[in-house]
Order: C-alpha cells, then sequence, then structure tokens
C-alpha cells in the first residue's frame, strides 16, 4: 500500500486587501491544514528607504499609501515622530481635530474588514451596507482634504488648513429626481462639522444593523467561534496589539495607557474580549466603532465652542497664510524655502506610535541634522499578526482560513511596505 502523503496548496487570494500579493502555501492532510505559510513581499516598494530620499514634509503622502484602509492614523504616528524632534508644541483644536478623524478613520477601517469579512464568508449583504455608510465618510475626507483616498491632511505642526464652513452638494443631473436631490443634500446644508454630526447620529442604527445580520446569526457563529483561538499570554507571546490582543482579554490600548493628542481629557471604554476566538474580535471591533462614535461627539462638542489656529505658527516649519506670502516678502520667502529645501530638524532619535484600527502603528526616525531623514523604519500591526497565521490556521479546516484572513485584518500596502 502506498505511503498517504501531505499535499501543498496554493491558497487565495480571496481577501479584498490581499489583492494578488499574498501566497499563502497550505500545507494539508484531506482539508485539516497541518501548516500554513505567508509568503510576501511582492507588493513591496521600499517605502521607508523612499522616504529617506524626501524632505520631511515630502515624506508625509507615503504614510497613507501603506494602509490604505486607514490613512490619517498613519499620518498622525509620523507627524508625532517629527514634532517631538522638533521640539513644537501642536495647537489644541488641531489636536481635537487630529482625533476626530483617527476616529473616523477608525470607523472607516472596521467597516471595511467587517464587510469583506462576513463577504468572504458567505454574507453578500453586509458589504453593501458598510460600504454605503463609508462612501459617507469618504466625502468627509475629500471636504478637508480634496482627495478621498490619500489625504495627507496631517502635517508637522497641525493639520493642512480648518475644517470647512460648508459641504460640497450634488447637483441636478438626469439619474436623480429633485425629491432624491432634496434628500441627499438635506445634511449637506451647513458645514463639515453638522454632516458629521449628522452621520454620527444615525450610525449607532446603522451598528444596530450590522449585529441584527451577523451577532447571533447561527451560520457567521458556526464559521467564527472557536475558530483562531489565541490564549492572552499566546497573544502577548506574539506581538499582538489592537483588537487582536484585546479580543483574547488584555485590555492594551495606547489611547489610555500612554496617552496622545487629547485622548487622555476623553470619555471612553476599551472592549475586550474573552475567548481569543474570531467572534470575540469581530465583538470588539463592533464595539470599537460605538466608542468611536462617542469620542467623535465630544470632539465636536469641543470643536463648536472653541476656535482657533490649527497649525504651528513656526513658519520655519510650517507654512504661512497665503495673504502673508502674496503681501509680504518675508512670507514668500519661508513659503518657497519650506517647499523646495524643506525644514531642518535637528540631531537625534524617537519613537512615536498611535492606536491605529488594526494595533500599534510606529514609526522610528532618526535625524542628522538635515532637511531628509537619516533612517525610518515602521512598525506595522498587519506584518506581525500575519506571523502568526500558521499558529492560528493548525488543525482547522481550509474554509477556515478565509475566515483567519478576514479576522487579521491585513493591508498589504502595511504589510509589504
Amino acid at each position: 500500500m502506498s505511503e498517504i502523503r501531505n499535499y501543498t496548496l496554493n491558497f487565495g487570494p480571496q481577501h479584498p486587501a490581499a489583492h494578488g500579493v499574498l501566497r499563502l502555501v497550505l500545507e494539508l492532510d484531506g482539508e485539516v491544514v497541518e501548516r500554513a505559510d505567508p509568503h510576501i513581499g511582492m507588493l513591496h516598494r521600499g517605502t521607508e528607504k523612499l522616504m529617506e530620499t524626501r524632505t520631511w514634509l515630502q515624506a508625509v503622502p507615503f504614510l497613507d499609501r501603506l494602509d490604505y484602509m486607514a490613512m490619517m492614523c498613519s499620518e498622525h504616528a509620523y507627524c508625532l515622530a517629527v514634532e517631538k524632534l522638533l521640539g513644537i508644541e501642536v495647537p489644541e483644536r488641531a489636536q481635537y481635530i487630529r482625533v476626530m478623524f483617527d476616529e473616523i478613520t477608525r470607523v472607516m477601517s472596521h467597516l471595511m474588514l467587517i464587510g469583506s469579512h462576513a463577504f468572504d464568508i458567505g454574507a453578500m449583504t453586509m458589504i453593501l451596507y458598510t460600504f454605503r455608510e463609508r462612501e459617507a465618510l469618504f466625502d468627509v475626507y475629500e471636504a478637508v482634504s480634496g482627495a478621498r483616498m490619500h489625504p495627507a491632511y496631517y502635517r508637522p505642526g497641525g493639520v493642512y488648513r480648518d475644517l470647512p464652513d460648508s459641504m460640497p452638494k450634488y447637483k441636478p443631473s438626469r439619474f436623480k429626481s429633485e425629491k432624491q436631490l432634496k434628500e441627499i443634500n438635506a445634511a449637506r446644508e451647513g458645514s463639515l462639522l453638522d454632516y458629521i454630526e449628522d452621520f454620527f447620529e444615525r450610525f449607532p442604527k446603522c451598528c444596530d444593523d450590522y449585529e441584527t445580520l451577523l451577532t447571533e446569526n447561527r451560520i457567521w457563529k458556526q464559521r467564527t467561534v472557536g475558530i483562531g483561538v489565541m490564549s492572552p499570554e499566546r497573544a502577548l507571546a506574539m506581538g499582538f496589539t489592537g483588537p487582536m490582543l484585546r479580543g483574547s482579554g488584555i485590555a492594551w490600548d495606547l489611547r489610555r495607557k500612554q496617552p496622545y493628542a487629547v485622548y487622555d481629557r476623553l470619555d471612553f471604554d476599551i472592549p475586550v474580549g474573552k475567548n481569543g476566538d474570531c467572534y470575540d474580535r469581530y465583538l470588539c471591533r463592533m464595539e470599537e466603532m460605538r466608542q468611536s462614535t462617542r469620542i467623535i461627539r465630544q470632539c465636536i462638542d469641543w470643536l463648536r465652542k472653541n476656535p482657533g489656529p490649527v497649525i504651528a505658527d513656526d513658519h520655519k516649519v510650517t507654512p504661512p497664510k497665503r495673504e502673508r506670502v502674496r503681501g509680504d516678502m518675508e512670507g514668500l520667502i519661508h513659503h518657497f524655502k519650506l517647499f523646495s529645501e524643506g525644514f531642518h530638524v535637528p540631531e537625534g532619535e524617537v519613537y512615536a506610535a498611535i492606536e491605529h484600527p488594526k494595533g500599534e502603528f510606529g514609526v522610528y526616525a532618526i535625524s542628522d541634522g538635515a532637511n531628509k531623514p537619516y533612517r525610518i523604519r515602521l512598525r506595522s500591526a498587519g506584518f506581525i499578526h500575519l506571523a502568526a497565521m500558521d499558529e492560528l490556521a493548525r488543525g482547522h479546516m481550509i474554509a477556515d482560513v478565509v475566515a483567519l484572513m478576514g479576522t487579521l485584518d491585513v493591508v498589504f500596502g502595511d504589510v509589504d511596505r
């Protein structure tokens, strides 16, 4: 009788954020996974090296293209690192704006995760609902920065500009009747803050709808409960952060443990799981969206009552106002020098980290006193979580690998860098 041997299979990519750049090699005994080996690097663009060839300011847009589901959060970590080296104070209003957009970005990222995770497992309706909400938040990005996906809105010293007083409206077309147009534009009559407030007043109801579709759905529970269990001790040993760690029952969140910006002034809770499986991680992310809504509402209240500058007033680092550039030679020189040569950062090294939607995102930077970084190294959560794929998948069926890819929440711009 011939010996029965395991066979290997190239799996995927089936996840939207693993679009052709993850080669997952499974070693199978029948349909049971004996070993899972993620082969990465096919997207590698050398982002860190590219950032070292640009000025400190020109490096900001590279951060948007790492995790393109959580753009502004990555920008925040980089700006914190540069500000630490420069020793500059960020205006309070800019810090509240940053926190508000961090949380808007967190909601966008989790919407993508929950929609695509459910879609991978077979629940098609979810991705249509979550993308509907994501589109409304992309309009916020566009209104404030001019770009829907890669805003480069955060700058060392603050943010690019203050929140606009009006929202762009849909115009008449043969595809929409006057009645439809009136309904669509109803939330766009006021300022950007009014639009964000209107969205987050109705968003908890959207979360209720998602939970109605998924949380007690027996097929969803069969596909996620008890799948990819990670004990608290093992999660810590593997370097997990974010919902992957909190799903295992450890309440570690940088917004609470190492507060940055104005998180220490805000009231919110840190959701944790009990069992460390795909289902608990899903529940953590659902609750995180509700907590983000709480934070955003507090930021809106504060921003309404407190006008002020949104970027530091040091024109060696930040651009002068446009009227000063046009009417004052010194302002023109500052503007020209800043956007041609950039600013020089004092010698030193720094590490700055934020609570990214996927976990801890950190920027390690070394300056040699020049107008460009000497070294940039990025710590992305997705890279570390993907390294646990073998341990998570072992002993599960092929179909469970799909659920595991969803729960890891990997984006390959972030993993391959």
